[in-house]
């Protein structure tokens, strides 16, 4: 049976309610446009019945706010009832387009910021909701994952504080280090990578690629992306090569130790397109480097997919070396905050991750498995076939 018809097997765990932060609000009314969409085609005999009332809105999101006093104080209002609601929490914790005012001063909102007011929505349910979800796309402080020496592991701290609060799972993407769910071993933790999202996204607006290991290679920018990179260039039938950062271990420069010089692993590149994989694009320094590594070595075009697009140091790099035709294309997701100048770029394409943040929602409502939805194997073999025809 079609994913769809299956969730009539199983009732809702509760009403659907869907709290979309500010931070979130464009994704969360995407997200909730599709869910009405369905339920509204959605055809069954028990549709009428008891346990499936209010299956059907005209909207799941529910009104909530955290307005600010002068002072910078905040709190967490939500202004309708969610008694017994099955909620899920939409938050983006990278969104530095928001600003609040403090003592005449406007600041913006960082990670802590958007954090806190997750906290507070949740304080302000009140344990009145019959299942509390989060779907955080960016893990707060998921890099901050083990310790080197004596720091504060910040983003175990989180996950225990969100599921002593009532949080019964945490839904992100793409996190730094999976590990960090050993922090809550009891409750459900899921990471989602969007690799056939990426693929989709690339064969859809790059009509001239040729899937074969001939004319395509998938290089890991470094050892962590080892995983990501390999799967990606599994499911394509393509070789995968990787770098490795040499750095210098006895100076800090912005938190971090400095890249020294950039190590190559992996057969010939020359002539072929290349797809550099990663988790995030935060100042993009490193990809850059990357690419300039691969040009030369005679790589075609350079495609660079990366789950999250930060861009903290703007796009100047990214547009020079656009113009120098180091990168062909760029492709992040909308999960995280994306400025509208990132979107007129030429070279930007947007994965679109709400039909399936959607999907994840409305198969959980019904306490349905989600395994088929992590595991896009089988849907990235079919998109392939589909544009290999």
């Amino acid at each position: 049976m079609p994913q769809q018809e299956k969730l009539f097997e199983t009732i809702p765990v509760g009403t659907l309610g869907i709290i979309a932060l500010e931070s979130s609000s464009d994704l969360g009314q995407k997200v909730n446009d599709y869910i009405v969409e369905w339920r509204k085609e959605r055809e069954s005999e028990h549709k009428s019945t008891i346990a499936f009332a209010g299956y059907q809105r005209d909207s799941y999101l529910i009104n909530a706010a955290c307005p600010r006093f002068g002072s910078g104080e905040a709190k967490g209002s939500i202004n309708e009832s969610v008694r017994g609601t099955d909620l899920y929490l939409l938050v983006d914790v990278c969104n530095h387009s928001l600003t609040y005012n403090m003592s005449g001063h406007v600041n913006h909102m960082s990670p802590d910021d958007h954090y806190q007011d997750l906290k507070r929505i949740i304080a302000a349910v009140g344990g009145k909701a019959r299942r509390i979800t989060v779907i955080m796309p960016f893990l707060y402080e998921g890099r901050q994952h083990k310790r080197s020496s004596r720091e504060s592991l910040d983003c175990a701290l989180a996950l225990q504080e969100l599921t002593n609060m009532g949080v019964e799972s945490i839904i992100t993407f793409d996190a730094h280090d999976p590990r960090v769910q050993n922090s809550i071993p009891l409750k459900s933790f899921e990471t989602i990578k969007p690799t056939y999202q990426f693929i989709k996204a690339l064969l859809q607006n790059v009509p001239d690629l040729q899937v074969d290991s001939k004319n395509m290679m998938i290089i890991s920018p470094d050892e962590g992306a080892m995983g990501r990179a390999v799967y990606f260039a599994n499911v394509l039938g393509v070789d995968m090569g990787m770098f490795y950062k040499r750095r210098d271990y006895t100076t800090i420069v912005n938190g971090r130790n400095p890249i020294v010089a950039h190590e190559f692993l992996g057969t010939d590149i020359e002539g072929k397109d290349v797809i550099i994989i990663d988790d995030m694009i935060s100042s993009g320094e490193s990809m850059l480097d990357v690419a300039s590594e691969l040009k030369r070595r005679k790589a075609g075009r350079i495609f660079v997919a990366a789950t999250f697009g930060l861009f903290t140091n703007g796009f100047d790099k990214f547009d020079e070396a656009y113009e120098q035709g180091l990168i062909y294309r760029v492709i992040t997701t909308n999960l995280v905050y994306q400025p509208a100048e990132l979107l007129t770029k030429e070279y930007y394409i947007s994965a679109d991750m709400s039909k399936y943040v959607a999907l994840l929602i409305d198969t959980l409502n019904h306490d349905a498995s989600i395994s088929e939805l992590l595991n896009p194997t089988e849907r990235i073999q079919n998109i392939i076939n589909q544009y290999t025809k």
